[in-house]
């Protein structure tokens, strides 16, 4: 079982103590402002870890066509020892 890291696991009452604590630190006036501005930052996030995992992708990809054409058989000639 692998370990699941602590601020993953928050339940309601600690998610209302948190939006209470940003209430009174930023005002009901900007708090539509921060939750835009994280939105838009979580947002952005999500769309570079979509994009690296696209280009690892595509890396892996042309990697194993590069390595599969290397292993294919050649029609070079005959195989086998040559004849004096």
């Amino acid at each position: 079982m692998t370990p699941v890291p602590a601020f993953i696991n928050i339940g309601w009452p600690e998610m209302l103590m948190i939006l209470a604590i940003v209430l009174l630190f930023f005002g009901p006036k900007r708090l539509p402002e921060v939750a835009e501005a994280m939105g838009k930052s979580i947002r952005r996030f999500k769309d570079a870890t979509h994009d690296a995992s696209k280009e690892v992708k595509r890396e892996f990809d042309s990697a194993a066509q590069a390595a599969k054409q290397d292993d294919a058989p050649r029609n070079d000639g005959p195989q086998g020892p040559k004849q004096p």
